[in-house]
């Protein structure tokens, strides 16, 4: 742990655990995304990824009714009354779905006892920047509306999405509707400057530089990479509620997790960075194959309870 004047970043070790399951899950990885269905059907092949996350057995799930907050509802046996999470998933802007992270979500909101609302926003290249930035704004508003406390959530590219939305209500005068806020393995920085995305190379097993740049080209339409909207590292906001970050040490976005921690922190901001050796982007998927995973996810409820200010 840190002084109390500089960044809180934690960095926890490989177990002995997780090192001898590690084997087992990359090889998974690299015949799963070597699969003929990835080129023929990519955001099909992308969902089928996350489902594999299995659903909690303490949460029902269900598709939201309310037009404001479209996607999928994980509600946690008695959940704290008053008191929700907002999900934006990950996949580059242009994949993913709510119903494929009801069982990553599940989890979550098992953990934190919140009801946690996955968001479907529309994805890329058929929708550009700032759409679904205004679908997050307006979902968190809605929360809002019936509930005194909203955390948000995301990971990836919804990391990088929870970061915007952020800087978008701290623009409205609105940054006192999130209280806290948790980013997995956030997308930040769409130039994709960080010395990470080549030094890191080699140690990546799920992302890839070109790729993410056809992403990002899709995603910001007529805007530029360094939209400060489209790459939210560039502009830190003036208010922010306290923020997690979560990053695997072998993923080419390491840079924009641990930059964007040090220039919000940098700021004023309350910041935590925590990493995780030998772990890779969006870790906190693989919940049966990884102890890392349950930790990560463990202290992130944690983080969310001691901030939001209620506990189990």
């Amino acid at each position: 742990m840190t002084t109390q004047d500089s960044l809180a970043h934690q960095v926890f070790p490989l177990s002995a655990a997780d090192r001898n399951a590690l084997p087992a899950l990359h090889d998974m990885f690299r015949r799963f995304w070597s699969a003929p269905l990835v080129k023929t059907a990519p955001r099909i092949a992308y969902d089928a990824f996350f489902a594999t996350t299995p659903p909690s057995a303490d949460v029902s799930l269900h598709p939201s009714t309310d037009a404001a907050l479209p996607g999928w509802i994980c509600a946690p046996t008695s959940p704290i009354d008053g008191e929700a999470l907002l999900f934006l998933h990950g996949g580059a802007y242009m994949m993913g779905t709510a119903p494929a992270y009801r069982g990553l979500v599940s989890q979550i909101a098992a953990r934190t006892r919140r009801t946690t609302y996955i968001l479907e926003y529309p994805l890329a290249p058929e929708s550009a920047l700032p759409v679904a930035i205004d679908r997050a704004v307006d979902a968190v508003a809605r929360l809002r509306e019936y509930n005194g406390k909203v955390g948000l959530i995301g990971d990836s590219a919804g990391g990088g999405l929870t970061l915007s939305t952020l800087a978008a209500l701290s623009t409205l005068a609105q940054s006192g509707n999130v209280s806290a806020a948790v980013v997995f393995s956030p997308w930040a920085d769409l130039t994709l400057s960080g010395a990470s995305m080549r030094e890191r190379a080699s140690l990546e097993l799920l992302l890839d530089e070109t790729a993410l740049r056809a992403a990002a080209r899709g995603y910001i339409g007529n805007a530029a990479a360094d939209d400060p909207r489209a790459s939210p590292l560039l502009a830190i906001p003036e208010h922010l509620p306290p923020l997690l970050i979560q990053v695997g040490a072998n993923e080419i976005l390491y840079d924009d997790a641990l930059r964007y921690a040090h220039h919000a922190h940098a700021r004023g901001h309350d910041v935590t960075l925590q990493e995780w050796a030998g772990m890779h982007h969006v870790f906190q998927q693989n919940v049966e194959q990884l102890e890392a995973a349950r930790h990560a996810l463990d202290l992130a409820a944690e983080f969310l309870h001691r901030q939001m200010g209620s506990r189990t």
